[in-house]
């Protein structure tokens, strides 16, 4: 890369980069390749008022000759994310062009443990079919009662080399109107004494500062990664009757990036619901892989991390004393890991 910044001219390499935003004013086939990272972020409309063009997918295959999107459904974390496979596929489909697919069968996210991302699939119900033999060695994984005990384990993590961080739904207003204090305390968990401000409008270096008493949320972190983080699950999600619950309404009024749902809500309330399900879900999916060795949590509902406890358990490979209705009460864990709740009975042993 250094080589080439030398060799070429800043307003080439400029050039060579766009924003998704600017296509809707290309005329058809004017550039031989696009290349589109994390094309599920792409938008309907374009400009700052959300008034420019008519979808940002169907701009960027009439702009190019050869379009490449990299997307990843489980990544939509915003209302107005409307990049999807379907979508490509129709607009490809509709300018006859002829449509390759291919699927990443592994990755290096979350020091290359793809026991760890089914696991999280499974637990946050994203993809109930995934399967995956456990990731016991291969990721750092860790439940905590208390979130001064994971902030105090975050802080010992990142005292070598700087590389670890707070992290949070955002389900606490922003209250510092760009103010440069962490005087104010935005995250306040006042059963646990504990508080935390958000990270000091300093978005695009929040990564390198010295931030570790500040958290990030999912606008600050999604396309980052850490070597651990660890994050504060809110009350937006909770476990009640075998059930994950997403509640839409204890995301923080500040929060712009679910503008419009509740209109959708009186519209059509279970459309609403499916997309408040998929933009919470994904957003602790994006949080819970920061972290390339390893990802501690704290839940602000103390069903969800017994949930959480239980499901981590299993995974281990191990048997423990459960009764039989706590077993029927999760579902999920038991369906997806093939236990018959009356092995559980016995003495804790390696499966």
């Amino acid at each position: 890369m250094q080589c080439f910044k030398r060799n070429t001219k800043k307003s080439v390499i400029n050039a060579l980069f766009a924003s998704s935003g600017s296509f809707h004013s290309r005329f058809k086939n004017t550039l031989q390749v696009a290349i589109v990272d994390e094309a599920h972020r792409l938008k309907e409309k374009s400009g700052m008022y959300q008034n420019e063009g008519e979808d940002q997918v169907k701009e960027i295959i009439n702009a190019s000759i050869f379009s490449v999107f990299f997307i990843d459904r489980n990544q939509r974390v915003t209302f107005k994310d409307a990049g999807t496979i379907d979508k490509i596929i129709k607009f490809a489909t509709d300018q006859n062009a002829l449509i390759y697919e291919g699927a990443l069968e592994s990755q290096f996210r979350c020091n290359g443990s793809d026991g760890y991302l089914a696991w999280l699939d499974n637990v946050l119900q994203i993809s109930e079919t995934a399967n995956y033999d456990g990731f016991e060695g291969d990721y750092d994984f860790k439940i905590f009662d208390d979130p001064n005990d994971m902030f105090t384990a975050i802080k010992e993590k990142n005292t070598p080399n700087n590389k670890a961080r707070i992290l949070a739904g955002y389900c606490w207003n922003w209250n510092k109107n760009g103010k440069n204090t962490n005087l104010v305390k935005d995250i306040q968990i006042p059963e646990h004494n504990f508080s935390i401000s958000w990270n000091l409008g300093n978005s695009s270096t929040y990564a390198i500062d010295d931030s570790i008493d500040e958290a990030g949320c999912i606008h600050t972190t999604q396309g980052l990664e850490f070597e651990y983080v660890g994050v504060i699950i809110g009350d937006d999600l909770r476990y009640e009757n075998g059930k994950l619950i997403v509640d839409i309404s204890k995301r923080a009024k500040t929060d712009q990036s679910i503008k419009g749902i509740k209109k959708l809500f009186k519209e059509d309330a279970e459309k609403a619901q499916i997309i408040a399900n998929e933009i919470v879900k994904n957003t602790y999916r994006t949080l819970m892989t920061r972290g390339q060795k390893g990802c501690y949590i704290y839940c602000t509902n103390k069903k969800l991390s017994d949930y959480f406890k239980l499901a981590f358990n299993h995974q281990l490979r191990y048997t423990y004393e459960l009764p039989h209705t706590q077993i029927e009460a999760h579902p999920l864990v038991a369906d997806t890991l093939s236990l018959d709740p009356d092995v559980l009975k016995s003495k804790p042993h390696k499966i």
